[in-house]
């Protein structure tokens, strides 16, 4: 459906997008993501034919995206981050001429129209001006003039960006019904939307592709080792020891527990196999009773951090926790400072 070939764009001495090549399966939901700067804007805005390449290849739907723009942009069906409204319009007025700008035939336009109103759910607004409606009503006219006329293609940047939780909801479910009929890039910062909805990620950093394959594939490629977390009664020294009998162990790591007499233990291993059986045996054997225990997989938060920034979501979180510390602890100094002050401006 859509073959991007060492795709390139350069700005002076910048380049945006770097030899990018990725294929997009007909039928499935994509997720695009990539930190800002990445040229994941870029790329879809000459995906599009908002710009032009500096070098490479884009083919939508069998035409190229620079020799036959025409016919490759009427496969696309494209929102932006901010809609492309015209607020004094109402949403009728908007959509019909929407319709004539995608050359629609006139017998089918009134059709079309009323069947992408009721697809996005937006029938009790038809008739108000777009300028009187919330960002979630603006952002489903957006999405009904993207899919207007049925193109093949669906680009969708940022649609749930600024919307409440139910209106993320509602989005959501409008998407994975495009996905039945339409191939769906969808460009998202928001990760548990993406792994909500989409077959497979796409994963950019510098221009670059640094990573393609469904959610759970991605996870299984970065993960590398099984992570176990467990609660265990008995001694730190007999827990350490009977985990390290087990070949495919590679660290283990104890913190307090809230239970008494426990540990919070938490093993790393290699990704070949589970043994959560074998750990259960060993440690039955010497008579420290599991109390707890679950095995964690990388989130497509962990994915995205360890691919483009080198961190995972836990990094992430430890240091904000060491940053939320030194804050603490220099507005303990500050205000013991300033009591001091006070103490002696007082004996003055």
């Amino acid at each position: 459906m859509i073959d991007v070939k060492n795709l390139v764009k350069r700005y002076g001495d910048h380049v945006a997008v770097d030899n990018l090549t990725f294929h997009v399966e007909k039928g499935q939901i994509y997720g695009f993501l990539g930190a800002n700067g990445a040229g994941k804007s870029t790329t879809m805005n000459m995906m599009t034919g908002y710009l032009s390449p500096t070098g490479g290849q884009i083919v939508i739907n069998g035409h190229d995206i620079t020799e036959e723009p025409e016919e490759a942009k009427k496969s696309i069906g494209y929102l932006p981050e901010i809609p492309p409204l015209y607020m004094d319009m109402t949403v009728l007025e908007y959509l019909d001429f929407c319709s004539e700008l995608k050359k629609l035939p006139k017998a089918s336009r009134e059709d079309e129209v009323d069947r992408v109103i009721a697809m996005v759910h937006i029938e009790d607004v038809a008739n108000r001006l777009i300028k009187n409606l919330s960002k979630g009503y603006r952002q489903r006219v957006g999405l009904a003039q993207a899919i207007l006329g049925m193109p093949p293609v669906i680009i969708l940047d940022e649609p749930s960006v600024g919307l409440d939780p139910r209106q993320i909801i509602e989005i959501r479910e409008i998407i994975r019904s495009l996905g039945q009929e339409h191939t769906v890039i969808l460009s998202s910062h928001i990760m548990q939307e993406v792994s909500a909805v989409c077959d497979h990620v796409l994963i950019i950093a510098k221009g670059k592709l640094v990573a393609t394959g469904s959610p759970a594939e991605l996870a299984k490629m970065l993960a590398g080792d099984n992570t176990y977390r467990m609660t265990i009664k008995g001694a730190q020294d007999t827990i350490e020891a009977a985990l390290n009998k087990i070949p495919e162990v590679k660290s283990v790591s104890f913190s307090s527990s809230e239970e008494e007499g426990c540990l919070s233990v938490l093993v790393k291993a290699e990704d070949t196999k589970d043994i959560r059986e074998d750990m259960f045996m060993e440690l039955a054997a010497v008579r420290c009773p599991v109390m707890q225990m679950s095995h964690e997989s990388a989130s497509l938060e962990d994915i995205f951090l360890e691919l483009t920034e080198g961190k995972t979501a836990s990094d992430m979180g430890s240091a904000a926790e060491a940053s939320e510390e030194e804050t603490s602890d220099a507005s303990e100094e500050t205000s013991e400072e300033e009591s001091e002050e006070a103490s002696e401006k007082e004996e003055e």
